[in-house]
């Protein structure tokens, strides 16, 4: 048994279900400059997790897109920003925050979305993020290099009080995020949406542990009180 005593989160796809709207949004982008072209599961999974920037010039480069990295974010925000406060809380995530925060134990958010966009997307939820001792993000001046890089963890370790690495429980849905949170020395819960299980299926994906959603997590593999399920 780990004994963990902080966890960090990752945000989209992992507490809010967003990661569908980035995935409307780019497909209708296609639709419109480059027909016919389909952003697949294979793309999606290299751009989870790193910064928008990185995201756009990826998108670009691999369909050929005829526009310009700002025209491409400046559009994209544009579609994004009318759908982000639509944005649900996933299954099993404020079962597991509210528990957590009951037992005392540090909870902070670690997200590549700036903080503006954090609190767009978080906007009918402010109660629950409420609970989280600290939220991270990419536009951070302490994150320099975005995931797979561990500078978002490193920080948000800092701002949870710096523990030891060691007993720090991430939980992320992004193979770019797993690979940050062991690069930061800590162990990771990786939550998959089902298509980037289905693509990655069989492959080492090097998290401490996988399960298919928030509501199977037992926290008492890690040390951490029993919880008691809810939603």
């Amino acid at each position: 048994m780990t004994e963990i005593t902080h966890c960090i989160f990752d945000m989209d796809g992992l507490l809010l279900d967003t990661e569908r709207i980035y995935t409307q949004v780019t497909q209708e982008i296609l639709d419109k400059y480059v027909p016919g072209t389909k952003f697949t599961w294979d793309l999606k999974s290299q751009l989870m997790g790193r910064t928008a920037v990185e995201s756009g010039r990826m998108v670009i480069e691999a369909t050929k897109l005829p526009m310009t990295l700002e025209e491409y974010l400046d559009e994209t925000a544009d579609l994004q920003e009318k759908r982000w406060p639509l944005a649900d809380i996933l299954p099993g995530v404020a079962n597991l925050v509210r528990h957590l925060k009951a037992h005392n134990i540090p909870i902070g958010v670690a997200t590549s979305s700036t903080r503006p966009k954090f609190e767009l997307k978080t906007s009918r939820h402010t109660e629950l993020f409420s609970l989280f001792d600290s939220v991270t993000c990419g536009d951070d001046p302490e994150v320099i290099n975005g995931k797979p890089a561990p500078d978002i963890f490193l920080v948000a370790k800092k701002r949870l009080g710096n523990p030891d690495a060691s007993k720090c429980l991430v939980f992320e849905d992004a193979l770019n995020g797993i690979q940050a949170a062991r690069a930061a020395g800590m162990h990771c819960i990786w939550i998959p949406d089902a298509n980037m299980l289905k693509l990655h299926e069989g492959a080492d994906h090097g998290a401490t542990e996988m399960v298919l959603s928030m509501a199977e997590f037992d926290p008492v593999k890690f040390g951490m009180p029993a919880l008691v399920k809810t939603d």
